[in-house]
Order: structure tokens, then sequence, then C-alpha cells
């Protein structure tokens, strides 16, 4: 057993959590992106787009994260594209991301008026003027909350790619364990860092959904 103190212990967890926020900060921006591009296909008013779109969604909404992970890991070499375990979470992560915040951004467009895209049209914009002037913005606007606690849930779901070999909180803590043999303190502080990440988004969230409401 090596001998750890405390401090150590602190320490190297909270140089793994470095890696957990970036991870999740890139895995939200580059699901955004690709979210918007897949929410404009599914609100499109092309078939073969809304098809794609609502395909897309229910493909990584219907998996699981942890097998979307293996075959960017695994699967991805096999086609001969050698893949390193930060760029397998960061696509995995994205990809997962992306289908979560179409939709969400998709029951925005929903919870529009159809008064809104008519005010857009009497003013003479066309159909991307449109979105992106009126539609977009306030779809936005209206499910911030919700975006913001599923912020939540993707910063909890990075410790599924200790799995694929990415040294984020999880994996650190594992090897900190088998090397301290102490269990209660070295994942109750990882409980504790995941709290103190997670615990102001979650009541960000709820005071936007108060806000929404009294509105």
């Amino acid at each position: 057993m090596i001998e750890f103190t405390f401090w150590d212990i602190v320490r190297n967890l909270l140089f793994a959590t470095r890696w957990t926020i970036l991870l999740s900060v890139a895995a939200f921006a580059g699901g955004a992106i690709v979210g918007i591009a897949i929410l404009l296909l599914r609100i499109s008013k092309a078939k073969w787009a809304r098809r794609f779109g609502s395909g897309y969604i229910a493909l990584f909404q219907g998996t699981p994260l942890l097998m979307q992970l293996f075959l960017m890991f695994f699967g991805l070499p096999m086609l001969g594209l050698r893949i390193e375990p930060w760029m397998a979470a960061v696509l995995g992560l994205t990809f997962f991301a992306s289908a979560y915040l179409a939709e969400i951004w998709r029951s925005g467009v929903d919870a529009l008026p159809r008064g809104q895209w008519d005010a857009g049209a009497s003013l003479g914009l066309h159909y991307v003027q449109e979105l992106r002037l009126v539609i977009l913005p306030q779809a936005f606007s209206i499910t911030r909350a919700p975006v913001v606690g599923f912020l939540v849930q993707l910063i909890k779901a990075t410790a599924l790619t200790s799995i694929i070999g990415f040294e984020e909180l999880l994996r650190t803590s594992n090897a900190i364990n088998n090397a301290t043999f102490e269990p209660f303190t070295v994942y109750g502080l990882v409980a504790l860092i995941f709290f103190v990440l997670c615990y102001p988004l979650t009541q960000y969230a709820r005071m936007l959904e108060s806000r929404a409401a009294a509105h």
C-alpha cells in the first residue's frame, strides 16, 4: 500500500477535475454546434431532412452512452481511424449531447405561437432570417432551464469515459483507491467534487424555471 496523505489525495483529485471540466465544456460546445444543425433538419420543410433529424435523435437517445463511447474508441480504429481516449470521449459525448440539445430546442420552437412565424413573414423575412432573428432566439430563451439541467447530466456522464481510458476524475480516483485502499475517503471526495460542480448549476436551472413560471 502506497502512503498518501489526505492532501495528496485531494491534490490529485483536483488535478483530474480539470480534465472533467474541460471534457464537459468541449462536449457541451460541440453538442451545441451539432445540435443546432440537427435542430434545423428537425424543423425543416423538407420531409427527408425531418426524417434524418428524427432518426439521429432516436439513435443517440435510444442507445446507451457507454456503447456509443465503445464504438468511438474501439470501432473507429477498425475503419483505419486511430483515435485517442480524449478524442473518443469528446466525440462520444458531443453526439450524445447534440441529440438531447436538439430535442430540447425543438420543443422550444414548437412552443412558440404560429403568429411568430406569420409576424416574420409579414416583415418580409425569408425562412432563414425568420429562424435567425425571430424563432431561434425565442426558442433558446425559453429552453435555458432544461439546457442547464442537461449540462448537469453531461458533467456526471463524463465519469463513463473512464471505461475507455480517459484520465478524468473517476479513473484517477480508482487508481488512488487501488493504491491507498481508502474507498470512503477517495470516493467521498469524488462525490463532493461532483456536487460542487453540479449543485450551483442545478440551483441556476431552478431559478430560470421560476422566472419562466412567473412570466
